[in-house]
């Protein structure tokens, strides 16, 4: 039975990957920081076959603590604070977990390993937030990185640091270039889980209004349990390399609106929806286009759910909670 170990298994990316490797008969250790952390309830309900090991990604010793229990062949470093608009109000922190967690892992990793360096895979997961100021349409693997947020630069450090620990010491390490993906387990801070939410409740009559920063801004978007898959695809492989996962398929926060109203019957959202600065980034990331080419080609890969399919999935999952939650 293969073993692995998820960093950051208390998000939306590790719940799905928790399931797709358990349903593959994987003994699965998912990394939770502190014993009382208010997140481990939500794994042990969703994904109950994961074991929790604690940890923290800043604490190089918990995390060959953690190693030497998981006993991992496989390690999936999906632990961040991956909330873009937070990385400007506390850029060390995330820094710190971002980016050092990944060198931290990466360490924790290569100590463990032994004279055998090879024999723990280890997946990193990057983001399309290294790209910022888009230098190419698509981004590619070989498209030059030019990150515009706190949280891009600390991913950019953990993605360079990931290639330099594969290529000195010859580790299994593939950085997986996620574009944005979601799902009905995203985070409510995040702009596509806010917007399914307040459709949701708008239509149910328990909220008047959204307050959204730039309609205009564009992302390539895919279904959170597609991409967990690239991720298992990567560690197959027979040596660690560094894949874009995407759609390729360009859409604004205007068409999110338009999907997410529609399936709840509203055609226009134009009094619905107030547009505050507050929301706009201090330096904006505009388009995001991601080429899955070489994915495709070498992993086999390809997203499954549209973009339609997953914004209706979205809101309905949100109509259902938010009817539960007043009693309809």
């Amino acid at each position: 039975m293969p073993r692995a170990l998820i960093t950051g298994v208390t998000g939306q990316d590790g719940l799905y990957l928790a399931e797709l490797l358990l349903g593959k008969g994987y003994e699965v250790f998912g990394l939770v920081r502190g014993q009382n952390n208010p997140k481990r309830e939500l794994v042990e309900q969703q994904v109950p076959g994961v074991q929790i090991v604690t940890g923290d990604l800043t604490d190089l010793s918990s995390l060959m603590r953690a190693m030497t229990t998981a006993a991992p062949d496989e390690v999936y470093n999906l632990g961040a604070i991956s909330f873009v608009a937070y990385s400007w109000e506390n850029a060390r922190l995330t820094s710190e977990v971002t980016g050092l967690g990944v060198l931290n892992m990466l360490e924790a990793t290569r100590l463990y390993s032994g004279d055998d360096l090879s024999r723990v895979r280890f997946y990193q997961a990057s983001s399309s937030e290294m790209f910022g100021k888009v230098q190419q349409v698509p981004q590619s693997e070989a498209t030059l990185l030019w990150p515009r947020s706190p949280y891009g630069v600390a991913k950019v450090y953990g993605h360079y640091m990931t290639i330099n620990y594969r290529e000195s010491y010859g580790m299994h390490a593939s950085s997986g270039i996620l574009f944005n993906h979601e799902s009905p387990r995203r985070g409510p801070e995040f702009v596509t889980r806010k917007i399914s939410r307040a459709v949701a409740r708008i239509s149910l009559g328990l909220q008047d209004s959204i307050s959204l920063g730039n309609l205009d801004a564009k992302r390539d978007w895919g279904f959170a349990g597609d991409y967990v898959d690239a991720m298992w695809r990567m560690l197959q492989a027979p040596a660690g390399d560094d894949y874009v996962v995407a759609t390729g398929e360009t859409h604004s926060i205007r068409e999110y609106l338009d999907i997410a109203f529609a399936r709840v019957g509203i055609d226009d959202w134009s009094d619905l929806v107030v547009v505050d600065p507050r929301f706009f980034r201090p330096a904006e990331v505009d388009l995001l286009i991601g080429d899955a080419t070489k994915a495709r080609t070498e992993l086999g890969w390809e997203p499954q759910v549209s973009f339609p399919e997953l914004v209706t999935m979205m809101v309905d999952a949100d109509l259902d909670e938010q009817r539960a939650l007043a009693g309809r």
